[in-house]
């Protein structure tokens, strides 16, 4: 047996005085943070044991500065540790196990690392060579992923792990740990092996009511993924459920479970190596899982093959004390529910935070709630005046010193909607005499949501929930996915106001009809457009992205579509079709797009798209006039109608709709943009985490766009003229 110690380490214990008895007591109510125990990779000095802390278990960031917190060539044979499992014990005590792997020698190995730990700081550890001391598995390849669990009946610790031998595959095994945890009590035995007799590998147990769930990855040509086996014993009858549990066709390994702080859910987490991230899933039966989007989950570091367990704030504390980081967020958010948390901004470099408020809450006494790092104390709280400036709040850090965050509170109108939504069509409902918004629902991982919602307003700023009016799962029969990018028109037929809803679905357009703007829709049982027409040159492009258009001079209504291309076509007085001999390619230039949208103002047609990938932080809006609705195209030498701001952090601005104020000549484009401030750094799944926001559009004396500059305050409320 090796003991592991660090002077500093020493220091802390005993200047900190707190101590840690072997207390079985603690409940969920004691918990106040997530550690993160993970290693970083295969190169030289990543296989090594990290920690990273969370306060809502979905956010982590590295303490140690993403440096490893043992020092590996003290505990290891081979000079490489991977695979870090911990463990809380009943004991009080702290159990890791991990493979004892160095990769850079390939990948075989023979043993593994027991460790155990009263205070998560200072780790004794044991080497078992599984090879030498088991005469049964003198010819193991490998041994891998060990993980430990606590066995009520028998009063011990279970260790298992995958063992691979010559002409088989391998096999999950298991084995009782010694009362000091430096050693196995016996031989392993077989605990668990694939039925379609594949390798298995990286078990992970845990207990759910009188049952045991065994997580676990098989290997294959057709079968790799994470199953879960279930069983009414610990060491025995884990029969394989249906499927696989992992939410990704992408490679993945090391899965995890955890249950979330006073909660029923649980995360599924799981390595994604070939692509270099962890995906979590959630649960509340374990046999159920729905991914989370890149907009729950963050890490400013990238872990491989790690485990979570909940820490008390005395033990977040004591780990930050130890293992301080550089630029670390002091404050991670807020409980007020007067702040828009999700657009929430704390930098750490400059201490400073921005709290977007909602538009009737009042800045001259907010009381934010700051939420704090695990391991950090807010020393001032309560309400203060950021009416006319910034306020300074003051955090204490494990070591004691404290630091000074400026916190800024501001009235931010954008985004219009909470959650994620994009692709937004906007009228104004001469029946109700309000504006009622209908978007894409967004947030779903490769644009993969089903159903569509609409929003009301009389005055452009306050919006309520109308709930879902198009669901593609339970309304539509010829379409049940990508549900995306609405429009709408309100037409008088035969004397009464309807509601023509058109979407996209399934990379077609389909058609719903209502009585009210906020419906019932019912579906036309077909797509409106479900093929390119001949009359359409392009190749390429998708069915998508419709628009509708009623002309105010005539009546007449037009419908427009494209994606790479842009077709017209004026609709027939019914609106359930169009004229095909009126049918047109109108594409305006090589900077078309997508989201076609058309309106009329002083005399001109005004035709408007977006440019770029709604992925590209570059997605924005260009137009053109003309003095037909169907054309021909005027494309002004400076024709961009919106783009992105980088001062401000705004980006992927497009996919537009406009509004005009009825009885005046108030103008507002509505539009998308990236999820403010995260957004940015989310790569390609920023294209399908997107907000609605509502700016001024105005014009200059000849009737041209001025460009328009995204902003986060929106704008103010508005009022209608009496009619």
């Amino acid at each position: 047996m090796f003991k592991f110690r660090l002077v500093f380490i020493l220091a802390l214990l005993v200047s900190s005085q707190v101590f840690y008895s072997c207390d079985t007591t603690k409940t969920a109510d004691d918990y106040t943070a997530y550690l993160f125990v993970y290693f970083t990779g295969n190169r030289a000095g990543e296989e090594a044991v990290h920690y990273a802390l969370s306060r809502n278990g979905f956010d982590y960031y590295a303490l140690n500065d993403d440096k490893p917190i043992v020092s590996t060539d003290s505990i290891s044979t081979t000079g490489g540790v991977r695979d870090p499992h911990i463990l809380r014990g009943e004991d009080g005590n702290f159990y890791m196990v991990l493979t004892d792997l160095k990769t850079d020698n390939g990948w075989s190995n023979t043993e593994i690392i027991l460790a155990k730990s009263k205070d998560l700081l200072d780790w004794e550890t044991s080497q078992i060579n599984l090879a030498e001391e088991f005469s049964e598995f003198s010819d193991i390849s490998r041994a891998w992923a060990p993980q430990t669990i606590y066995d009520a009946e028998a009063g011990k610790y279970m260790v298992y792990f995958s063992m691979l031998q010559p002409g088989g595959y391998d096999i999950i095994y298991y084995a009782y740990a010694n009362e000091d945890f430096t050693a196995l009590e016996s031989t392993p035995k077989q605990l668990f092996y694939s039925p379609d007799e594949k390798s298995c590998i990286d078990a992970d147990i845990i207990k759910k009511d009188d049952k045991y769930y065994m997580f676990y990855k098989t290997e294959g040509t057709a079968t790799k993924g994470i199953r879960v086996a279930v069983s009414d014993s610990l060491t025995s009858g884990y029969v394989p459920e249906e499927g696989y549990k992992d939410q990704t066709d992408r490679a993945v390994e090391g899965s995890s479970v955890f249950k979330m702080i006073d909660s029923d859910k649980y995360i599924l987490m799981y390595d994604m190596y070939v692509d270099g991230k962890y995906q979590f899933a959630e649960s509340t039966d374990l046999l159920n899982f729905k991914a989370l989007g890149a907009d729950k989950v963050s890490m400013n570091f990238h872990p491989r093959h790690g485990t979570i367990i909940p820490v008390t704030e005395a033990e977040a504390t004591q780990l930050l004390k130890a293992f301080p980081s550089e630029n670390l967020p002091l404050v991670v958010g807020s409980k007020s529910g007067a702040v828009r948390t999700q657009n929430m901004v704390t930098n750490a470099e400059n201490a400073s935070v921005y709290l977007p408020v909602y538009t009737d809450s009042s800045v001259a006494a907010l009381d934010p709630q700051l939420i704090t790092f695990p391991g950090v104390k807010l020393i001032d709280s309560g309400a203060k005046d950021f009416s006319s400036a910034a306020q300074s709040y003051t955090l204490e850090l494990p070591d004691g010193t404290q630091k000074t965050y400026s916190v800024e509170a501001a009235v931010a109108n954008n985004p219009v909607l909470d959650g994620y939504y994009a692709d937004p069509e906007i009228i104004y409902s001469s029946k109700d005499q309000k504006f009622y918004l209908y978007p894409t629902s967004d947030g779903f991982d490769g644009w993969s949501g089903t159903y569509f919602k609409t929003f009301s307003s009389k005055d452009l700023v306050h919006w309520e929930d109308e709930g879902v009016i198009v669901d593609l799962l339970e309304d539509v029969s010829w379409a049940n996915r990508n549900a995306w990018a609405p429009c709408i028109a309100e037409k008088e037929i035969d004397g009464e106001l309807k509601y023509f809803y058109y979407f996209s679905a399934a990379q077609n357009i389909g058609l719903a009809t209502a009585d009210d703007p906020a419906g019932p829709f019912t579906d036309s049982g077909k797509a409106f457009v479900g093929e390119k027409p001949e009359a359409i040159k392009r190749g390429g492009g998708q069915i998508i992205d419709p628009d509708v258009f009623v002309d105010p001079n005539d009546g007449k209504a037009y419908f427009y579509w494209g994606n790479g291309y842009m077709a017209g076509a004026e609709l027939n007085d019914d609106m359930m079709s169009y004229k095909e001999e009126t049918l047109k390619e109108m594409t305006p230039d090589g900077t078309f797009r997508e989201g076609t949208e058309v309106f009329f103002r002083k005399g001109k047609y005004y035709f408007l798209w977006s440019e770029d990938d709604t992925r590209s932080p570059n997605y924005r809006v260009r137009y053109a006039t003309g003095d037909t609705p169907l054309g021909p195209l005027n494309i002004p030498e400076e024709n961009l109608v919106i783009k992105k701001d980088e001062e401000n952090e705004i980006y992927g601005t497009g996919h537009n709709s406009v509004i005009n104020v009825p009885g005046t000549d108030d103008w507002y484009i509505v539009y998308h943009r990236f999820t403010r401030p995260r957004g940015i750094t989310m790569g390609g799944p920023a294209g399908f985490h997107r907000e609605v926001c509502i700016d001024k559009l105005t014009f200059a004396e000849d009737g041209s766009i001025l460009e328009v500059t995204p902003t986060v305050e929106g704008i103010n409320p508005v009022t209608i003229p009496a009619q």
